[in-house]
Order: structure tokens, then C-alpha cells, then sequence
């Protein structure tokens, strides 16, 4: 049987999205139900995964991240062996918050954090010595105009 989602689960998952440390009671009276029905919706939308964690957003600033930098990367090959190779060197440096297949001029677009120029310089070197990698092009961000924007939802 499909798990369907209505009116006032959509709501939960708006709520929670904007605010995750709101408590049942404030997020049943939110959505007028009382919070009996309210856990058992937000446990129902864990279970089916749709609620898949809950996080916190931290202050770039405040946590030392002075730039964010978007990287386009090539690879010399596109064997098996050696795409996982790469993108399991990219899991594993703490640098890229977000790594994207893409398609067009280049295979990946990540998002790098970085505290100041020097360091991105020693991420950039620490990228380059990946046998695989062909071309890194970096592009430095400015300002952010929109992030950690809800997720739309697109279900009934």
C-alpha cells in the first residue's frame, strides 16, 4: 500500500524544516491536533523515511568558515573502478560539504568550506594528487543570496 501524505503532514514537514527543535505540543498546535496524533504522524513520517534525520545549522562564521568555494572537477577515466575510487577520496575530505554528478564540460560540481586562502590552496593540492582528477576549475563565492532553503514538497 502507498504512503500518502496530506494537509497537515505536509505542515509537520514545513514546520520541522524551518524549525526542528520545535516540540510536539508546539507543532500539534501548529497543525490543530493534539499531540498524541501529533507524534504518531512525525514517528509515521520517520519511518517511512521521509524524515530521513535532523541536524543543526550551524554559523559559518562563527565555526571559522570564511569562504565557500564551488569546484567543477574532471576525470581522466570513467571506469568503474575509478569513479569509485575518486568519490570515495571526496566522501572522506572534510572540506566538501556537497559533491554532485553533473552532467556537461565537467563530472562533478563540489561545494568546498574553507577558513581562509591558504588552506583552500592545501585542499586544491590534496584534490590534484588524485590520479584520476584531469581539471579542477574553481569558482569563488561572494555572498549567498538563498541556502538551507526547506525542501519544496512535491507529493500528495
Amino acid at each position: 500500500m502507498a504512503f500518502t501524505m496530506d494537509r497537515i503532514d505536509r505542515h509537520l514537514l514545513e514546520l520541522l524544516q524551518k524549525d526542528g527543535r520545535l516540540t510536539t505540543a508546539e507543532l500539534a498546535d501548529e497543525v490543530g491536533l493534539s499531540p498524541s496524533p501529533c507524534a504518531r504522524r512525525i514517528k509515521r513520517l520517520e519511518e517511512k523515511g521521509i524524515i530521513d534525520s535532523y541536524r543543526v545549522s550551524l554559523s559559518r562564521e562563527k565555526v571559522g568558515v570564511a569562504m565557500s568555494v564551488f569546484v567543477e572537477v574532471s576525470l581522466n577515466n570513467h571506469q568503474e573502478v575509478s569513479i569509485d575510487k575518486f568519490e570515495g577520496a571526496i566522501v572522506e575530505m572534510e572540506e566538501v560539504i556537497s559533491c554532485h554528478v553533473v552532467s556537461g564540460a565537467y563530472d562533478y560540481l563540489l561545494e568546498v568550506v574553507s577558513p581562509n586562502l591558504m588552506a583552500y590552496e592545501a585542499f586544491t593540492r590534496k584534490l590534484q594528487r588524485l590520479s584520476n582528477v584531469k581539471d579542477i576549475h574553481t569558482h569563488l563565492a561572494i555572498r549567498q543570496v538563498k541556502g538551507n532553503a526547506p525542501l519544496p514538497i512535491y507529493t500528495d
